[in-house]
């Protein structure tokens, strides 16, 4: 497969924070409460970071196959999954119990109570000593990075703690934001990641945080998806349609994830996955799947706050939204970028099952740092007159539709008569009671008896 790194060098380099800069104090703890913390985290300096880094580790593996042969692994690198194979061999010391749970072993949670009382020293050995004064602005990340030791389940938002992890690595220069290095960071780091969370899911039976069922794009994680359609995006050979004959090599992220899915799930594809199932038969070309999972991810991960509620902000990912409120209420900010009006998706236009596609939403440009944002930050190099670029529409891709869409209409409700009221609707009046074979009508009376017709009656009396 042909490699790229024409993208790394349209995107900006990632800042360095001296660990002299650092606040003690501002140690990360959950700030994100309702949705309005939501919008503020999105103008936020950490939240502009952590786009730039996901789209630099992207760009890193674009055409580049699994496993990783680097002949020169990073050391950096190499310790960081030194610690991830610690936290595997724990699984082995302490067994799931035998319980009757259909999920969630109660031995996750020992296996938790062992992670929160050794991460500081795990921390310890793994960064150097000019760096061990930021242990505790690092430590929160790397704890809710395998699930939640309370509820025993596991989702995208512990995947998202885990990439922030990776990041504020990076910002201390601990990992270095270099295309070699951060190729490795996903094609062994981020693999040997995966594969601890899915034997902490086999082995501990956790459950699907905010599973949305049929209509998410998967029960547990999100982001291998995104790195797998970036190592598939520049070539022609392996079509989107590919992933629907199964089995499929281990080649790279995608399809990795998807044999997966097949692993833990039965039952046809397009029952179990239809969001990956409608990206294989509706995109044609893996640059517009890349692009569409990433607004996917900043609108279905980081714009719920269902999902980002468990996220500690602080320290290295400052929360500044003080400053934010403070400029805004004082001064008018012109961007100069103007807002962006994000369109559905090529997959998302119309659905199996009749969902609807969801109205435009509004993203307005951040005011205190640049606008580098998820999806107008960088534009994938296009190809209109190469192999994999023929036929694409010169409209700008928009989001994909969200996992939990409404239903339509269905019989039970389309066919049910709707009541009108109001000036100018006439009312039906009730229908007259059958005739009897005598030609009246028997009316009953409250006593129970008939009411007999009044010419009856006269003529009784006469």
């Amino acid at each position: 497969m042909a490699t790229s790194t024409r993208g790394l060098g349209t995107l900006p380099a990632l800042r360095e924070v001296p660990i002299a800069s650092l606040d003690p104090a501002d140690t990360p703890i959950l700030r994100i409460k309702t949705d309005e913390d939501v919008e503020l985290w999105k103008h936020t300096r950490g939240y502009q970071d952590y786009g730039l880094f996901l789209r630099r580790l992207a760009e890193s593996v674009v055409g580049y196959e699994l496993p990783c042969n680097d002949p020169e692994p990073v050391q950096s690198v190499t310790r960081v999954i030194e610690l991830l194979d610690k936290l595997n061999v724990w699984i082995d010391e302490i067994p799931p119990l035998p319980t009757p749970q259909r999920f969630g072993n109660l031995a996750f949670r020992t296996w938790g109570k062992r992670l929160e009382t050794e991460c500081d020293s795990l921390l310890h050995d793994l960064l150097p000593p000019s760096l061990h004064a930021s242990i505790p602005l690092i430590s929160p990340y790397l704890l809710t990075s395998f699930g939640s030791f309370t509820r025993m389940d596991y989702g995208t938002g512990h995947e998202t703690s885990f990439a922030l992890f990776l990041l504020c690595l990076t910002l201390l220069r601990y990992l270095l934001p270099e295309p070699r290095v951060e190729r490795q960071v996903v094609l062994c780091l981020y693999v040997r990641y995966l594969r601890l969370c899915w034997r902490l899911q086999d082995v501990y039976k956790l459950e699907p945080a905010g599973s949305h069922g049929v209509w998410g794009l998967d029960d547990y994680c999100f982001l291998s998806y995104i790195f797998g359609s970036a190592q598939l995006r520049d070539q022609a050979q392996i079509p989107v349609s590919a992933v629907l004959h199964h089995p499929l090599p281990s080649t790279n992220l995608y399809f990795m994830s998807i044999m997966r899915i097949l692993e833990v799930k039965s039952g046809p594809f397009h029952e179990h996955s239809s969001q990956l199932y409608s990206i294989a038969t509706g995109v044609q070309h893996w640059t517009k799947v890349h692009s569409g999972l990433f607004k996917m991810y900043e609108a279905e991960v980081l714009g719920k706050r269902v999902v980002v509620q468990h996220i500690p902000l602080g320290g290295l990912l400052e929360w500044d939204v003080q400053q934010h409120r403070s400029q805004a209420s004082s001064t008018s900010f012109q961007s100069t970028i103007p807002p962006m009006v994000a369109t559905a998706a090529p997959w998302a236009s119309s659905t199996a099952h009749g969902a609807s596609t969801p109205s435009p939403t509004l993203f307005a440009a951040p005011s205190r740092v640049p606008p580098t944002s998820f999806t107008t930050g960088f534009s994938p190099t296009h190809h209109p007159t190469g192999s994999h670029g023929r036929g694409l529409r010169s409209s700008p891709v928009g989001p994909i539709a969200p996992s939990r869409a409404p239903l339509g209409p269905t019989a039970s409700t389309v066919l049910r008569p709707k009541m009108r009221t109001g000036p100018g609707v006439m009312k039906m009046q009730p229908p007259l009671p059958p005739s009897s074979s005598h030609g009246h009508v028997d009316v009953p009376t409250e006593g129970g008896e008939r009411e007999e017709p009044p010419s009856s009656a006269a003529s009784k009396s006469s």
